[in-house]
């Protein structure tokens, strides 16, 4: 588990399998929510490229962070890490919308950043869309660059990937 200070108290990612419900449940929303910023672009392409989706047996990592509030927490956001050749591939970042701009996806991302240097990755790639500005900007101020769209994302239009050497 890992602490991250937020305004009201500590935000705590944790270390979960895939299949942890709180990490299904913000899976799911993020899927609810992107399949409507996305559904005309998706319409475009058709069905998901090949890739695309998230294998369980291929995570390397799974984290989900919590806000203070009862005895667990409220499970606030998502991130995964899988393998792609010698790097960790961010996948399924997302924060409830209910806790966008306090910090949850700064601490998830550290968190993500942490366990792909324990995994011994030496970076840190990224795919996100055109219609999230806000997690451009925040990757951008964590250091991430921009680097040519690698596959399977080649094939989404207006991908951006990133880059974050560890």
């Amino acid at each position: 588990m890992t602490a991250f200070a937020q305004g009201t108290g500590l935000i705590e990612v944790r270390p979960v399998g895939w299949d942890d419900p709180a990490a299904v449940a913000l899976r799911r929303a993020m899927t609810e929510e992107m399949d409507v910023r996305y559904a005309d672009l998706l319409a475009i392409v058709g069905p998901v490229p090949e890739g695309m989706n998230v294998e369980p047996e291929t995570v390397a990592y799974t984290g989900v962070a919590y806000a203070p509030g009862g005895t667990e927490g409220l499970a606030v956001g998502h991130v995964a890490l899988r393998a792609l050749g010698d790097d960790m591939e961010l996948k399924r970042m997302f924060v409830a919308p209910s806790h966008r701009g306090t910090r949850v996806a700064r601490a998830l991302l550290a968190a993500a950043e942490d366990a792909a240097r324990a995994l011994g990755a030496s970076r840190v790639v990224l795919q996100t869309g055109p219609r999230q500005p806000d997690a451009v900007r925040m990757y951008e101020r964590e250091g991430y660059t921009p680097i040519p769209l690698f596959p399977p994302y080649d094939r989404l239009p207006g991908s951006l990937c990133f880059e974050k050497p560890l």
